[in-house]
Formats: structure tokens, C-alpha cells, sequence
């Protein structure tokens, strides 16, 4: 059996999901009104942007404490380019 994998991000995680499926589930109540394309596609663009953000923040928290589990602790160079990767990620 897997023990739990959890994380101090997951509530914000699953907060950020939940509004997608909010966004979702409004989406397609317009469909089935009819309402115009325009709003539809506005809508759906907050269901994706409200993923998008679920998942960067999900990948980061992943790189700043898996990821230095996994390796251990660097001393000098490596600490500073292992802080640089982290940080680059912030850009995906």
C-alpha cells in the first residue's frame, strides 16, 4: 500500500481545481442555454488558465521538496544552480 504523498500546496491545489470545475460546470449550463460563443469561450478560458495554474503550482511545490529530497543537500555551485532550475520553472 502507497503511503500518502501530501503536500502544504494541495489545499491551494485543490482550491484552484475546484474553481475550474466551477468554471466547468458553467461552461456547460451556457452550452445547453444556448448562450453566445463569446461567453462560452470566455468561460472555457477560465477553466483553462484555472487548470494551468493547478498544475504549475502542483509541479514547483513537486521541484522544491521532492527534488531536494531526492538529492540531499548541495553545498556552494550546486545549491545555486539547483536554486536557479527552481526558479526557472516559475516561467513554464
Amino acid at each position: 500500500m502507497t503511503l500518502p504523498h501530501i503536500h502544504a500546496s494541495h489545499p491551494a491545489v485543490i482550491k484552484r481545481l475546484k474553481r475550474a470545475n466551477g468554471h466547468l460546470n458553467s461552461t456547460i449550463a451556457m452550452l445547453v442555454e444556448g448562450r453566445p460563443c463569446l461567453d462560452i469561450a470566455q468561460q472555457l478560458q477560465a477553466v483553462e488558465k484555472a487548470v494551468q495554474q493547478a498544475k504549475k503550482a502542483l509541479i514547483q511545490d513537486h521541484l522544491d521538496h521532492c527534488l531536494e529530497h531526492l538529492v540531499g543537500p548541495l553545498a556552494g555551485e550546486h545549491q545555486h544552480s539547483m536554486e536557479e532550475f527552481k526558479e526557472i520553472t516559475r516561467y513554464l
